[in-house]
């Protein structure tokens, strides 16, 4: 059976930032060693994110392994494994699974077996201290989106911030007696589909219409926000992020940023408000 419908089917290369380029440089010139190569040499990132591709996309669950595990026994660090591997190899299935390159059943080998790799990385990661800010955190409705989220909210939280991580597919009328119940620092809405963003929009407005929870900044990114230039700043959010390097940058940089909800352009490069 033919899993992978294209060979246009290689990864795409992440832009470089500033976060990543600090501190990960060495650990991303070491990444990827596998044992098919002499000893000694180091294969780059890329061919790492192909052969573990590869493997999850067959079903080989044995070899995805192997490959992180090596990968770990050369000192890669768990967040540089989450960043630098997992982040790019998920928009790599969810990319080819929306433009109909792979087939249901290798997407679902993929997405069950780096869900586990995921999961066993959390434990790997090294905490740092608490920044006593707390994230309320949803997602949208399928299990790429709950794979993407995931592995955000695991590199939050070794980041220093409280999450609560409730998923997708929950009404809006829950998150709203959620947030106002926990009162979080932040309402973050990550890999959210298509159909969540009129309602997102909806809780927005009803959130800041009625003064709910004026300390709350609300934040997406990813998924739809990612595929829709323009409507993460359409629909108001404060803040808005393509990936974990970004999120979190502004996450950190920019906590009293808030949308100005009558002119909706609120966002890097765009006229901000403070709170």
């Amino acid at each position: 059976m033919k899993l992978i419908r294209s060979r246009r089917s290689r990864h795409r290369q992440l832009p470089e930032t500033d976060s990543r380029r600090r501190g990960t440089g060495a650990a991303r010139d070491r990444l990827g060693h596998s044992g098919h190569e002499p000893e000694g040499t180091d294969m780059n990132t890329d061919l790492f994110i192909e052969s573990l591709f590869a493997s999850l996309v067959s079903g080989n669950r044995n070899a995805s392994r192997r490959l992180v595990e090596t990968a770990i026994d050369h000192d890669i660090s768990a967040d540089t494994i989450a960043r630098e591997v997992f982040w790019p190899t998920i928009n790599n299935i969810t990319t080819l699974y929306r433009q109909d390159q792979m087939t249901r059943l290798a997407q679902q080998y993929a997405t069950r077996a780096l869900g586990g790799l995921i999961s066993q990385n959390q434990d790997r990661y090294e905490a740092k201290p608490a920044r006593n800010r707390s994230i309320c955190m949803f997602c949208g409705p399928n299990e790429l989106d709950d794979l993407s989220a995931r592995l955000i909210a695991d590199l939050l939280e070794a980041d220093g911030y409280e999450v609560t991580y409730g998923g997708g597919n929950i009404a809006d009328d829950d998150i709203m007696a959620e947030v106002h119940e926990r009162r979080p620092d932040v309402l973050l809405m990550f890999s959210s589909g298509g159909a969540d963003a009129p309602g997102i929009r909806q809780l927005i407005d009803q959130i800041r219409g009625i003064n709910a929870i004026p300390e709350m900044q609300i934040v997406v990114g990813g998924g739809i926000f990612n595929r829709a230039p323009g409507l993460a700043e359409e629909i108001g959010a404060d803040l808005w992020a393509t990936g974990p390097d970004d999120l979190m940058e502004q996450l950190e940089a920019y906590p009293e940023v808030r949308a100005n909800l009558d002119e909706r352009t609120v966002g890097r490069g765009k006229t901000t408000k403070a709170a």
